[in-house]
């Protein structure tokens, strides 16, 4: 009977002591991660802004992780086919995206053909950055501020145009955001990229474009081009002169945004885990001071703030994209 109940005590202890392991090693195998390099996908081409912004903070939280951050750079249809890979990737934390506007609002609205769906296929790690647009014009123009615009436009229907880097791009959309709060008229000319359109702009083929505010800041320094606006709803640090379109137009609001996400079913302590290193990242003096000289504001959300960010940019955009009758296959 004694040794009975002794076996069965042993056999108890030893169970105990094995369920302890096992949990004691699975609690390790989350803290270690990661234990190997992290892939983050840019999906667009090197030396855009989205790929500038993936490096710098890249690099910080490879320092805090422990591992590398390899940045690679999957570019094709505006983004969809970098976002696609992602989403379709191991959901492990070892995958991850440089995600857009483009990626998560626009893309899924205007595509006929949808490859993802921006919410139920990624789980939301970090919304990173905000970076300005800027209305444009050739100083040729006879516009000095949005008021003027508006003014010109209006007396004159359809005769005025604007440049975009291409159909379904944030700059085509930002424009006609543009023209349906202001209740104006303007042909949209889209290009191949915003290199070509911004050329066109300065020679003053196409007096009007909506462009990244870092791209064009050479050119409003140097007065080969004016800037009219700023689309944010405050004003850019970088050019404090420069009023914002809300000024004049209440309720303008556009802007790029860059953000980080993983595959829908990552593990929370991953997703943690890489919030905690982006914010880190961010917090970097080094990176604060890249970020203001490319005129981004920094956001360094939780991944449920990012949630409810992509919800608010697909209920803005949606109404844009129906009205402008965009849809591309």
């Amino acid at each position: 009977m004694a040794l009975s109940l002794l076996k069965r005590r042993t056999a108890l202890v030893a169970a105990f002591a094995a369920v302890s392991a096992l949990a004691i090693g699975t609690q390790a195998g989350a803290q270690t991660f990661p234990d190997r390099a992290v892939t983050l996908v840019v999906p667009f081409a090197a030396g855009g802004s989205t790929d500038v912004v993936a490096r710098i903070i890249g690099q910080k939280m490879a320092d805090d992780l422990g591992q590398q951050v390899v940045v690679e750079n999957v570019a094709g249809a505006g983004g969809n086919l970098g976002a696609d890979r992602v989403a379709r990737a191991e959901p492990d934390g070892y995958t991850i995206l440089m995600g857009t506007v483009a990626t998560h609002a626009l893309n899924p609205l205007i595509l006929k053909t949808k490859p993802y769906d921006p919410e139920k296929d990624f789980a939301p790690v970090s919304l990173l950055v905000l970076v300005p647009n800027v209305l444009i014009v050739n100083p040729e123009l006879p516009a000095k501020n949005v008021a003027d615009l508006v003014a010109l436009l209006k007396a004159a229907p359809e005769q005025y145009s604007y440049a975009s880097s291409g159909n379904g791009t944030p700059l085509h959309l930002s424009g006609e955001l543009f023209k349906n709060l202001a209740g104006v008229s303007m042909q949209h000319v889209p290009y191949k990229g915003a290199g070509p359109a911004l050329n066109d702009v300065i020679g003053n083929q196409v007096p009007i474009m909506f462009d990244n505010l870092p791209s064009a800041s050479g050119h409003m320094k140097s007065g080969t081009l004016r800037a009219l606006a700023v689309t944010t709803k405050e004003r850019a640090a970088s050019f404090p002169d420069v009023p914002t379109i809300a000024e004049t137009i209440p309720g303008y609001e556009t802007y790029t945004w860059n953000a980080l996400f993983a595959p829908a079913g990552t593990p929370k302590e991953a997703i943690d885990r890489l919030n905690a290193a982006a914010k880190k990242a961010l917090a970097d003096p080094e990176v604060a001071e890249k970020m203001k000289g490319f005129s981004a504001s920094i956001v360094a959300s939780t991944p449920e703030e990012l949630a409810a960010h992509v919800k608010a940019e697909l209920a803005k955009w949606g109404p844009v994209v129906k009205n402008a009758n965009v849809q591309m296959d």
